[in-house]
C-alpha cells in the first residue's frame, strides 16, 4: 500500500463535465481523447500529484465515477 493519497477516475461512469478538472489543486486530472461507454471523453489520471484534498471526490455529480483512497 502506498503512503500517498491516490485517485481513480472510473471512465464508464464520466461524463466529462469537466468539474474535477477545474477544481483539482494540482493538476492531476485532465481530459482525454478516450470516449466511454457513454459516448463522452473521460477524464483521466495524468500525474500521482494528488495530496488527498477530496476536491475532485465532492463536486462530481456523478455517483461512483471517482474514487479517492487516503494512506
Amino acid at each position: 500500500m502506498s503512503d500517498k493519497p491516490s485517485v481513480t477516475v472510473h471512465a464508464d461512469l464520466c461524463k466529462a463535465c469537466g468539474l474535477c478538472i477545474i477544481h483539482c489543486p494540482k493538476g492531476t486530472l485532465v481530459a482525454s481523447d478516450k470516449i466511454n461507454v457513454l459516448g463522452y471523453p473521460t477524464t483521466v489520471v495524468a500525474n500521482d500529484d494528488c495530496i488527498g484534498c477530496a476536491n475532485c471526490y465532492l463536486i462530481c455529480p456523478e455517483p461512483g465515477a471517482i474514487t479517492l483512497v487516503k494512506p
